[in-house]
């Protein structure tokens, strides 16, 4: 099988498409094996991306975590399977179903934008000590389930140990959470770092993270309901807006993708 090495601002993935029809394996396996960052390709996930249809454009993305999890959203793959949809089959505009959701696609020259659905907001959802200050972390949910923490200095945090230890917190089992810490950094800019469940580490991007971000920072005032420039550990941002059609329940979250390589699976 042939495979991509694609990122989407830093966040990597092993990307298979065009599979035969009687390809199947056990894909979750498959992720483990091939995420290894140092006895596999290495990635963040295992993204499985098919055409169901050409006009209208439609793709069935499939997102497995490096520990075999199964993601039920993923912004970054979502945008590195359009971009790939994009180079090989021509597509522009395109619909994307990860379990069972539907979302839009748009590639232009230098982003891919995808939409990311917002359900429930809850304040004040856990709190921890951090470098010696209680901190609450607010919850949103964009598709999968995120916290974000609003702090002075992201770069103060050590994310990896906070992040693990919100990521299990008893108050969010059994599903857990993934971890996102936040500054303001500027006018409509925020700076970010994500502990990401599945991977169990710190990620230099997350797409669903990065709407997170943007929803609970909009609902404490750091920016406005408009275009939010979101800075990531990767040094490639991405930008989250609201839909203009459905403006409280859908974002779009956009910015670059790189084929880093392509191979073949032994």
């Amino acid at each position: 099988m042939r495979f991509r090495k694609i990122h989407g601002a830093g966040n990597d993935f092993v990307l298979l498409s065009n599979l035969k029809p009687d390809s199947t394996k056990e894909w979750p396996k498959e992720a483990e094996r091939l995420c290894a960052r140092r006895t596999g390709v290495g990635a963040d996930g295992l993204v499985i991306s098919t055409v169901l249809s050409v006009s209208p454009a439609v793709l069935e993305v499939s997102c497995f975590n490096a520990d075999g999890s199964t993601a039920t959203m993923c912004g970054n793959a979502l945008r590195c399977s359009a971009w790939a949809a994009h180079h090989d089959h021509g597509f522009a505009e395109m619909s994307l179903l990860m379990e069972g959701v539907k979302h839009e696609a748009v590639v232009g020259d230098d982003s891919v934008w995808v939409t990311a659905e917002v359900g429930a907001v809850h304040p004040r959802r856990v709190q921890t000590v951090i470098n010696g200050r209680p901190t609450w972390f607010d919850s949103a949910h964009t598709g999968t389930e995120h916290v974000v923490a609003i702090v002075d200095d992201v770069d103060a945090i050590d994310a990896t140990t906070v992040g693990r230890l919100i990521r299990h917190h008893a108050d969010l089992a059994p599903l857990g959470t993934n971890v996102n810490f936040v500054q303001a950094a500027g006018t409509q800019a925020l700076k970010i770092r994500t502990y990401e469940r599945g991977v169990e580490a710190e990620t230099l991007s997350c797409g669903s993270g990065a709407v997170a971000a943007v929803v609970i920072a909009t609902m404490r005032g750091l920016v406005a309901a408009r275009a939010v420039t979101v800075h990531n550990r990767a040094g490639e941002p991405l930008t989250v807006r609201p839909h203009a059609d459905r403006p409280k329940r859908t974002h779009w979250v956009g910015g670059p993708v790189t084929n880093t390589f392509e191979g073949v699976l032994a």
